[in-house]
């Protein structure tokens, strides 16, 4: 620096430290001070730079505040190189100056040009509020006090150099000044999306100084402590949160990774084929059918697309920004071990300045207020990243539910798919939040043993031989877990599975009280599942014991080897709690570092889950061609060959038809002959084998069994379309649903419960019809609609809607059906037998032909049944009476959950039914008038006003502070006198951490006194033994948290499933099964793993900071009368905050 600065001094001691007014030396505030953030700006500008070009958010019109942060720029820049050509000017009145007073002007000017180059760069790429202009402002400050405070002190001697103090001064006051104008935010950019959400989330317009805060959150903290927030109250979704954004580009990775192992396959395959192929030498040797099997296995087990790669590139980006916060808070942790040994040392000096020991602890503060700031921005970005994996994942999966083969869905099961979002899916989320301590306590850990090495020397190699025995436990425990992981999630989807076929149906398992019988299936499953949670529990306890003790091991066997191994070796306060300081350092990532791997473990068991039901088949969208061709057939089918699944045999064979446009086809034929499977096809649901199929237009389908949503009549019928007044009044006319709606409580607006419970059969069926009929698609797939309703109500239907004169008039229909009354009137029929399509034609030309279609209506014919004529009329009547016009029941029909052997008696109905609308029969024209006298309508006035009420509620959430009930309830199904145990082991565990603090402060004592060695032994063998039962009486504590855990597991389960099988059936028939399943799924899971760890957590960390404060009174009494405040703050922070989590733990 002699070269840089001349004769001007660059450091020295006696002027910096050792006086009561320190001061740095003139070289220093001339080179490193302003060099500092120039340093810092040059380094990240680059990155900076290109970051802007690839995220342009828009184009920010030049304002005010813009235009003064630009010439404050400039005039900066005049300002420094004013000192440059000054020193030329001094140069050339031959007044030498040291390279110092060119150097530094130059750089701050050419910086402030880079500043300013920045400020509108950031403008023309839509930057409202700059981070890296922020922190550079900040560090000029920061570096311009010092010089600025020197020249104060040095006033009197500016005399001579007048220019370069007032440059100074003007430069501070406007970096000071730009400080402060960075902390506003510029105005949105144009061309961007017009936010017109009316509760946008303050987050996406917060400044970088709000955002590293978290300012912006303040207002929903004060409204949450005002009263309990709900969910109307929370801010909208940031939209790139959103699974709108967050789904598709998962899904995209997926298919590229899809993509790229099929790829890969055929290269191989190609190779394969290139090797054995006709080009191959004449001596090649022939291969056996064995070796051409093996080949041919091999070939099989090609790459599988890799989920993992798929997450790693649609969120790793976001998540690589928290790693990076996370990097220099592991840095920043390590400062005040440092600090804390130049702290003792201070103490040790009685006449070093005051100053220096109040400046010590002022940067221990700071440096923990900086490590707090950017460990929780580390936290903010995993978060969020855990959110948008989570939801990605459940998106990805549900959407993958959608399209599965059938093949498929035999093994994947319903219980399956519910833990995979559930479960499978949580795990993701929770790992994500530590899984940066993977790479980060490793270095944490090398970091800690580099300093405790200067601190003890080669004694640490003692301890680090004691973390290294411990990996092999470690590893042993981790493969264990995921093996009784695996066997785990096997049981959970087992219960899941049983308890979904048990909701679904539990009306009949009430009827026939087969309760205790299919609770007892389910106690049995939730025991081999409680059974592998024990094995789990324990060796989760071994791993809690080893990792707890890991410090103190260390410390122990560091201290001991270092007293011993040369009498010269003292534990002095020094050495002692600044090894101590950095052993717990040592101490969180030692014990998250288990945690974490078996975190992975899960998650990988999780992951390899997810990624096998994704692998799955899906069906061919392009099976069915729908291109709109000018062919005169909507749907045609030629030389089809279908079955649900690839390997199984074809359930439909040589299927040739054509449906003209506009054309009515009727299929029908014997039960179990392929009707449905037709209409499957033609939908794209089957796997197509052989043929071609081609469907032009728009495609409507109306299923055997209605599918209702769990929303009001009106909205099950629009399905999302807009709604138009004339026509839906049309179409509920056409379906016969004008008379239901004068019945139903709310009219159109009356909420239909899930599954449709509170309608009939042929209700919903009508519904479903008009929800068809409501979409104008081009083609109608019609799969037996009008077998759950009236004969009366069939033929209106008929005439309505689907006949040569209904509704449908004009579009192609194919309609399967058993309604022979109906055939006559349609353009073509086709008859099945056995999966072959066995005749097609017109009504007289295939009774003509006397065949398959002939059997057909020999079969259903009505002879058999007219001769009984009075048994007829009874059951008509009794029908009609029941069913008053097919009327809203507050009962599902029980004639759809009976078995097959009431079809016959279906029939019998049906066909009865059609008799009675046959107009030339005046016996049935006179029950028809007497149906007709007993259903006139009440009047309006007559008509009660009726109350609707809502039919499904909302799920209710508990708000505001969790209830000491809900506390008390889990520690009586641990157990009252275990939950004491527990926390009495906890105690005495804590007791025994006090007792060797205080004995290690005794032994470092030893040193103020004497230098002896007498009474070594001693001191080492009573601190091992407080240590060593230390980790005994964790290790018990562990294991009782563990039979405790299992016990309140058992307890709470079957509590919740025995209330679930004496619950009335009016509450399955209002509450959803998806929020019942969610409760033995998710709730169940987190009583099971999440709830323990948390109180684990909860209990170590009370008693450690009773611990602490204990400790820290007993040395220093004064300390007392802080902890009062403190105590205030900290209970203030305790009511004011949970209100919000509590929104986020219902969540």
């Amino acid at each position: 620096m002699k070269h840089l600065c001349g004769n001007l001094t660059f450091w020295d001691s006696n002027f910096t430290k050792h006086t009561n007014l320190p001061d740095f030396p003139a070289c220093f505030q001339l080179s490193v001070l302003p060099w500092a953030p120039c340093i810092f700006l040059w380094l990240t500008s680059p990155f900076y730079i290109f970051y802007l070009k690839r995220n342009n958010r828009g184009y920010i019109m030049m304002s005010i505040l813009n235009r003064i942060k630009t010439v404050l720029g400039l005039i900066l820049w005049i300002v420094c190189w004013t000192d440059l050509f000054s020193s030329f000017h001094e140069m050339s009145q031959n007044q030498l100056k040291p390279p110092v007073y060119f150097v530094t002007p130059l750089v701050l000017g050419m910086t402030m040009l880079l500043a300013t180059f920045l400020i509108q760069f950031e403008r023309l790429k839509g930057v409202q509020s700059s981070g890296v202009l922020f922190i550079f402002w900040t560090i000029s400050v920061l570096c311009a006090i010092v010089p600025f405070r020197s020249k104060i002190m040095n006033a009197s001697q500016a005399e001579s150099d007048k220019l370069r103090f007032t440059m100074f001064y003007i430069y501070f006051g406007l970096t000071l000044l730009q400080l402060i104008l960075s902390c506003f935010n510029e105005k949105p950019p144009l061309f961007s999306s017009v936010v017109t959400d009316p509760n946008v989330c303050p987050e996406t317009t917060a400044g970088f100084l709000s955002k590293m805060t978290f300012w912006w959150f303040t207002c929903m903290a004060i409204k949450g402590y005002k009263s309990p927030l709900e969910n109307k109250d929370l801010w909208s979704l940031n939209k790139h949160d959103s699974s709108e954004l967050v789904v598709p580009n998962l899904l995209n990775e997926w298919e590229v990774e899809k993509s790229k192992a099929q790829s890969e396959q055929s290269v191989k395959e190609q190779a394969a084929f290139r090797k054995a192929g006709p080009g191959a030498e004449p001596n090649h040797v022939s291969v056996s059918p064995e070796e051409e099997e093996v080949l041919l296995s091999k070939r099989k087990e090609a790459r599988q697309p890799s989920f993992l790669r798929a997450l790693l590139r649609a969120f790793g980006p976001y998540f690589l920004i928290g790693s990076a916060f996370k990097l220099l808070q592991d840095l920043i942790t390590f400062v005040n071990p440092q600090l804390l040994r130049m702290l003792i040392d201070f103490t040790k000096q009685p006449q070093a300045p005051s100053w220096w020991g109040y400046s010590l602890a002022f940067l221990m503060f700071s440096a923990s207020l900086l490590q707090t700031l950017i460990l929780h921005q580390h936290f903010q970005y995993c978060f969020v990243t855990g959110m948008r994996l989570r939801s990605g994942i459940i998106g990805a999966i549900y959407r993958k539910s959608l399209v599965i083969t059938n093949e498929a869905k035999r093994s994947s099961t319903v219980g399956e798919v519910v833990n995979l979002m559930s479960v499978d899916a949580q795990r993701f989320m929770d790992l994500t939040t530590f899984l940066n301590m993977l790479w980060s306590a490793p270095l944490q850990i090398v970091l800690a043993l580099f300093f405790l090495w200067q601190n003890l020397g080669p004694s640490v190699l003692a301890g680090l031989a004691v973390m290294v025995l411990l990996i092999p436990f470690n590893a042993f425990i981790a493969m264990k877990t995921r093996s009784y992981q695996v066997e785990q999630m096997k049981y959970k989807d087992e219960r899941i599975k049983l308890m979904n076929e048990i909701l679904n149906g539990i009306k009949v398992l009430k009827l026939y009280a087969w309760e205790t019988s299919f609770q007892q299936k389910i106690l049995q499953i939730r025991q081999k599942e409680l059974h592998v949670l024990r094995k789990t529990a324990y060796l989760s306890a071994l791993s809690t014991m080893a990792w707890t003790s890991a410090p103190f091991l260390v410390a122990l066997t560091t201290f001991a080897v270092f007293v011993t191994v040369d009498e010269n070796n003292v534990l002095d306060a020094e050495k002692a709690f600044v090894s101590l300081s950095l052993f717990n350092i040592l101490r969180f990532p030692l014990n998250m570092l288990p945690q974490v791997i078996s975190s992975i473990v899960q998650a990988s068991v999780s992951l390899k889950r997810i990624q096998g039901f994704l692998s799955h088949d899906e069906l061919d969208p392009e099976s069915v061609d729908r291109r709109n061709n000018t062919s005169e057939y909507a749907v045609s089918v030629v030389n089809g060959k279908f079955s649900w699944a690839k390997q199984d045999q074809a359930a439909l064979d040589n299927i040739n038809v054509m449906v003209p446009q506009g054309s009515l086809l009727a299929v029908v034929g014997h039960v179990g002959c392929g009707k449905t499977s037709l209409v499957c096809a033609l939908l794209g649901e089957m796997e197509k084998l052989e043929g071609q199929i081609s469907i032009q237009g728009s495609v409507a389908y109306v299923p055997q069994q209605a599918w209702i949503q769990n929303a009001t009549l009106r909205d099950n019928i629009l399905f999302g379309r807009p709604y138009a007044e004339q026509k839906y009044r049309c179409v509920l006319e056409a379906c016969a649903l004008t008379p239901d709606l004068e019945v139903l409580p709310g009219g159109d607006q009356t909420e239909i419960g899930e599954k449709g419970i509170n309608l009939s059969g042929g209700q919903r069926q009508r519904v479903s019809l008009a929800r068809a009929l409501y979409s104008e698609a081009d083609v109608y797939l019609l799969d037996d609609p009008l077998s759950a309703v009236d004969a009366h109500v069939a033929k209106h239907i008929f005439d309505n809607v689907i006949g040569p004169e209904g509704a449908l008039k004009g579009k192609t229909r194919i309609l399967v059906t058993h309604g022979i009354s109906f055939l006559p009137q349609v353009h073509n029929i086709l008859v099945l037998v056995e999966g072959r399509v066995s005749e097609m034609g017109s009504y007289q030309d295939l009774l003509k032909q006397n065949g398959a279609f002939a059997e057909f209506l020999r079969n259903y014919s009505l002879e058999d049944i007219i001769e009984d004529d009075e048994v007829t009329d009874l059951l008509v009547d009794d029908e009609e009476e029941e069913f008053p016009d097919d009327a809203l029941s507050n009962h599902t029909d029980m004639v759809d959950n009976e078995p097959i052997v009431n079809e016959a008696r279906r029939q019998f109905m049906r066909q009865m039914s059609i008799m009675s609308n046959d107009p030339e029969n005046p016996k049935k024209m006179s029950r028809r008038r007497r149906c007709s006298e007993r259903r006139h309508p009440e009047s309006p006035s007559e008509k009660k006003e009726l109350k609707v009420e809502k039919l499904i509620q909302a799920e209710t959430t508990e708000t505001g502070r969790v209830k000491l009930k809900v506390y008390w309830e889990y520690a009586k199904a641990v157990g009252p006198l275990l939950s004491l145990f527990i926390c009495v082991l906890y105690g005495c565990q804590s007791a025994t951490s006090i007792g060797a603090n205080v004995w290690l402060s005794e032994w470092t004592n030893d040193a103020l006194l004497n230098r002896t060695q007498d009474r070594v032994h001693m001191r080492v063998g009573v601190y091992a033994a407080l240590g060593i039962s230390q980790g005994v009486l964790v290790m018990f504590s562990s294991f009782t948290l563990a039979l405790g855990k299992i016990q309140a597991a058992r307890k709470l389960h079957q509590t919740l499933l025995d209330n679930k099988f004496h619950t009335p059936q009016s509450f399955f028939d209002t509450t959803p099964i998806g929020r019942i399943i969610n409760r033995f799924s998710k709730d169940i899971y987190v009583i099971d793993e999440v709830l323990p760890s948390t109180v684990l957590m909860f209990l170590g960390t009370f008693f450690a900071s009773l611990s602490t404060m204990i400790v820290i009174i007993f040395s220093t009494p004064i300390f007392a009368l802080v902890i009062g405040p403190l105590a205030l703050i900290y209970f203030f922070v305790q009511v004011f905050f949970p209100f919000v989590a509590a929104l986020h733990d219902s969540g």
